[in-house]
This record gives C-alpha cells, sequence and structure tokens, in this order.
C-alpha cells in the first residue's frame, strides 16, 4: 500500500474519531446543564414541602440551592423516580449539617445530625453515633472535604471522645462510656472511606492516634473478657446500643434463661419485649424488684456477640490497618492492625458462622452477669450479612457462605413486597408490626445490606447473572418508591409486606442514598491509589443512560455517562460507557457492566 494513501486512511479514521468524541461531549455538556436544571427544580419543590423539620444548621430554603448545585454529585437517568430521590436525599442531608461551638474545648465543628434537635441520647452537639458509618458514607461524597474532617475530629479527639454520655432517663444501661461510643459505630472505617475520595495524608496522620484510643474504647469496654467463653474477646453490645432496640436473637437468649430472666418466656416474652411499651412491664416484674441490676427501667442488661458489632470492629481494624500502610513508616502499626483484624474475621468465622442454618448467627456474650452465655440463637436476621459490607469473607473459600444470600431473594427469608424484612419470614416470632426488629422493615439496615450484596456480586462472583443484578436493582427501586410520589420522605421503618411511606420521623439521616446510587449500583469503586474504576451492576436493558458528574475525586474532577442510543439518526447498538477526568474524555468501553479502570 502507497504511504499516501496509509496517511488517507489514517486520517479520515482520526477524523471519525475526532467526530465520535464531539458527540460524546456535546452529550456531556447537554447532561450536565439538564441535571442541574432539574436539581434546582427539584429543590424548589423540596423547599415548599409544608410541615418539615427546619434545618438544624446554616443551610436552609434561602440558600440551600446553591449550596448543592455547587456541593453535590449531580446525577440523572432514565429512571426518574431513582433520580428525585437522589436529590431529594441530598437537600435532606444539606440541613443535617450542623456548625456546632463546643463549650468544652471552645472549638467550632461541623457535626451530621441524625434527628433535628438535640436528643437526650445524643452528644451535646446533637449529633448521634449510630448512623455515622453511613453518615461518613453518603457526605464523603460532598466536593468539600471540610464537613467530614471536622465531624471526625469531634467524635475521635473533640470533646465527645472524652465525655461520658449522659445518663439521664433515656440511658438504659449501667455501662458508662464516653458520648462517642454510646451506640455502635464504624467510624474508624468511614473516614478511610471518605479518604479514599478526598485524600489528604498530612491530616489523617494527625487523626492516626486518637483513631487508635477510639477502638481501643470498644477494646476495653465491648469484649467478653470471661477467658473460657467461647465468645471470648469478641464484640458484645445491647440491643438498643447496636441501634436495633428489641431482636429475636435476644428473645430466644432470655427464653433460655433462668434467674432474673426467667421473666421471658416463649409464650409470654411479647408482653416484656417487644417495643417500648412493653419494658414497664418487666419494670414491674417480681423479677426486676429482686434483680434491680438486671434491668434498667425494665430494659435487660442482656449482652450479644453479633455479627453487626463484630464486622464493624473488623472494619475499624482493617481501616487502621490500610491507613497505616500508606505511611512509609508505620509498617509495625499497619501489621499490627492487619493482624488484629485477621483475628477478628476468624473469630467471627468460626464461632458466629453456622454451616447447618449457612448464616451468621447472633450468640449471647459469654460473660453476661445475667442469663444464658454462649446462647447461640437459631435465628437469622438481616445483621447476619453484615460480614459482606466489610468483604470479611476470604475470596479464597467465599462460595462455602455463599448460600447465605439464597434468602436474600425468598419469601421465607427476607424479600417482600415493599422491602427487605429484618428477620427471616419463615420464623415462628417474625412480627413486622412491632416496633422492634423482628421483621419491620429499617432504611439503616436497607443500607447496610444492598452494599453487602453489591460486594458479595462485585468481588466475590466469577459471572454475576442478570436475575442478580436484577435482584440489586429491585430492591434499590422499591426503597425508592417507598420515599413516595406527592411529597418525598425518609423515615425510621417501613412494613416489608405492603408500606407504602416510612413512619416515624421525616427527613431522618439514619441511612444512606447517594452512596448506593454512587458506589453499590453504579460501582465507583474509589482507591487510596491515584485511580479509580467503574463496574455498574445495572441490569443491562433497566436504564437508556445515566449521566454522574461534578464528582471530585483525588482533586479532580469526573463525569461519567452510560448511553445506549448516543445519535438517534444513527442505526444499530450504540452502548458506550464514558468516563471524563477535567474535562478530557480519557476512557470508554461498550460493555456497561465490565469494570472499566482509570488512571489519574
Amino acid at each position: 500500500m502507497k504511504p499516501t494513501l496509509i496517511l488517507l486512511l489514517l486520517s479520515g479514521l482520526s477524523g471519525a474519531c475526532s467526530r465520535q468524541t464531539q458527540v460524546y461531549t456535546r452529550e456531556l455538556q447537554q447532561l450536565k446543564a439538564e441535571s442541574r436544571r432539574t436539581l434546582s427544580t427539584h429543590v424548589d419543590e423540596f423547599n415548599g414541602y409544608k410541615n418539615r423539620p427546619a434545618s438544624d444548621g446554616p443551610f436552609h430554603a434561602g440558600n440551600n440551592k446553591g449550596f448543592l448545585l455547587n456541593t453535590i454529585p449531580l446525577f440523572a437517568s432514565s429512571d426518574t423516580a431513582i433520580s428525585k430521590v437522589y436529590n431529594y436525599r441530598w437537600w435532606m442531608i444539606s440541613k443535617h449539617l450542623k456548625e456546632y461551638h463546643d463549650p468544652e474545648d471552645s472549638k467550632n465543628y461541623w457535626v451530621v445530625t441524625e434527628f433535628f434537635g438535640v436528643k437526650p441520647w445524643a452528644s451535646l452537639s446533637g449529633a448521634i453515633t449510630c448512623p455515622a458509618g453511613h453518615q461518613f458514607y453518603d457526605v464523603r461524597w460532598l466536593r468539600d472535604d471540610t464537613y467530614l474532617k471536622s465531624y471526625a475530629d469531634y467524635f475521635m479527639r473533640g470533646s465527645a471522645s472524652r465525655l461520658n454520655q449522659r445518663e439521664n432517663d433515656n440511658f438504659l444501661t449501667y455501662l458508662s462510656r464516653p458520648e462517642s461510643h454510646h451506640f455502635s459505630s464504624w467510624m474508624v472505617n468511614g473516614v478511610e472511606a471518605f479518604q479514599k475520595i478526598h485524600p489528604d495524608r498530612t491530616w489523617t496522620r494527625g487523626i492516626m492516634p486518637s483513631m487508635e484510643k477510639h477502638q481501643q474504647v470498644w477494646d476495653s469496654l465491648f469484649t467478653v473478657k470471661n477467658p473460657t467463653a467461647k465468645t471470648h474477646g469478641m464484640y458484645k453490645i445491647l440491643d438498643l446500643y447496636d441501634g436495633m432496640e428489641f431482636s429475636l436473637s435476644a428473645v430466644l437468649g432470655l427464653i433460655q434463661s433462668d434467674g432474673p430472666y426467667s421473666l421471658y418466656t416463649k409464650d409470654n416474652w411479647r408482653k416484656y419485649y417487644l417495643g417500648w411499651e412493653t419494658t414497664g412491664n418487666a419494670a414491674r416484674s417480681p423479677q426486676a424488684r429482686e434483680y434491680p441490676t438486671a434491668f434498667r427501667k425494665g430494659y435487660p442488661d442482656y449482652y450479644l456477640v453479633r455479627p453487626s458489632v463484630n464486622s464493624y470492629a473488623y472494619g475499624n481494624l482493617q481501616a487502621l490497618a490500610n491507613l497505616y500502610q500508606l505511611d512509609p513508616g508505620s509498617a509495625d502499626k499497619a501489621a499490627h492492625y492487619g493482624k488484629r483484624a485477621t483475628e477478628v474475621q476468624q473469630k467471627t468465622l468460626s464461632v458466629l458462622w453456622n454451616k447447618e442454618d449457612q448464616f451468621f448467627n447472633t450468640y449471647s456474650a459469654g460473660d453476661n452477669t445475667f442469663g444464658a452465655g454462649d446462647y447461640e440463637a437459631r435465628v437469622r436476621e438481616s445483621v447476619g450479612y453484615t460480614p459482606w459490607y466489610f468483604r470479611m469473607i476470604p475470596a479464597q473459600s467465599y462460595q462455602n457462605y455463599d448460600q447465605a444470600w439464597e434468602l436474600f431473594s425468598s419469601r421465607k427469608g427476607f424479600y417482600h413486597n415493599s422491602g427487605m424484612t429484618t428477620a427471616e419470614q419463615q420464623h415462628p416470632y417474625y412480627n413486622e408490626r412491632a416496633y422492634a426488629w423482628n421483621g419491620r422493615g429499617w432504611p439503616f439496615e436497607n443500607s447496610v445490606v444492598y452494599k453487602g450484596y453489591a460486594n458479595y456480586l462485585r468481588t466475590y462472583k466469577k459471572n454475576v447473572t442478570e436475575s442478580e443484578k436484577q435482584l440489586l436493582y429491585d430492591y434499590v427501586a422499591k426503597l425508592a418508591r417507598m420515599h413516595g410520589t406527592a411529597e418525598l420522605n425518609i423515615g425510621e421503618w417501613y412494613i416489608p409486606s405492603d408500606g407504602q411511606t416510612f413512619g416515624g420521623e421525616s427527613d431522618y439521616f439514619h441511612s444512606t442514598f447517594p452512596d448506593i446510587i454512587i458506589e453499590d449500583l453504579l460501582g465507583f469503586q474509589a482507591s487510596h491509589e491515584n485511580a479509580f474504576s467503574i463496574t455498574p451492576l445495572l441490569p443491562e436493558n433497566q436504564w437508556d443512560y445515566f449521566y454522574l458528574g461534578n464528582l471530585r475525586y483525588h482533586k479532580h474532577d469526573i463525569d461519567i455517562i452510560w448511553k445506549k442510543d448516543w445519535n438517534p439518526n444513527q442505526p444499530g447498538d450504540q452502548s458506550r460507557l464514558c468516563v471524563w477526568v477535567d474535562q478530557k474524555l480519557v476512557a470508554s468501553q461498550q460493555n456497561l457492566n465490565k469494570e472499566l479502570k482509570v488512571k489519574l
């Protein structure tokens, strides 16, 4: 072939590529502008809702539009209902960003609240540790890292790390502890997740000793001390302070117990441990009078070794190891916390995994003063999926634990008409109507389990089927629908069989949604390295397009589009996933669900 002809062919290919790039870029500009207009319209609508809680902080109807347009990652898709809920959740989050002047140390902090106002069971700032892990995972996607740095400072090295939780009428335990440990949480893991988006080695190095101390409090106060117990060294918690007020695993352990807890039988336990209206009955019982320290205002002082709190501990310890690995002079500390994490992992796998049930079950703590110790509750609860949230399952043996996920899609297990249940439906004590975790749905737990399932598919499965992707999407779509249509809302709980909306609080920040969309469904996988990957778990034919942009990552601006039909006038399949970094198209591929890696 003549050199002139080769040059002409190459020139033609280059021109075609340039024209196609222009098509992609025009679509980016259009979707970016459209998503901003839609967000603006949505914010106006949300600000018009009546009888909603006022803002806890400086962002309100008078100024929140500008804040949201400039600070959140923009998102749009052909599923307009999910896209609207995404925008609503950011609007809700903005109302929970609170400025707090701490009189204890005369410092100003940003905190993130759950309820509006300062509840008796909150820290003095109004922030509550229970949802903090979820809050870190959502708020980390803001373009501005100021809020989470300050929030972490408050709980890790501010007054909340030193002041004991107020022992008021809502304090239902005899164990004094700092405000930062009033409820279980995976805040250290949350800090690491945040640092994958907005890395700041200097800030991280400064807060690391305080995060170590934070974990040491969990080690000293919330581990089983009886050296002969099967659960020795494992992490324990009361139902209430795991954010799950009444669970079936506690019920089964209490029924098995004697002494003060002979109060609870298979016939009458509902009278004493099924919602807040029942604990008064327990407080008036002869057993409570005879054993006053076995109860606190009728709530049993009965600790459980749960898959949840042990997974949180693993997540925190592994995060310490990972963050110390980033510091060349901290190899010994990285190895120490890596070893600690492995010990928690192995103990959880060996003790809490039940081969017959094919599930992670809960034990009662082996050092409980009262009640049956080391008792295994043979009931499958949604907290048994928590290990997958933190990728605790060994990659080389993941198939040994696969069967647990069969219940995720089963009517005998956790799958229901309006969303996920928190206990298996086939259990005789299942109850979705009580204010308890005996079946009723809780967005808090949706956030844990949906990430766990996404991790299971993306991290462990060799070949993910369309039905598996559809199951994840089905759950996310149900969660979005639960927010309503006339006026969107997020509350505390829902009824899985026929729930049409949430109950309890309004605009309640106790769960995630932006993170479910960005990381779990669209598959944006952040890294400590100067790179990221995208592996969507969307079913192939579910959406016509999605756009995720204005996303600040490692000090770069990221935009992502997947579209089936880039040019309506052109026939054939045009499916393509495109990624821009700082307004430059840097990567693309045809396959929606194949991993696309991008180095910055």
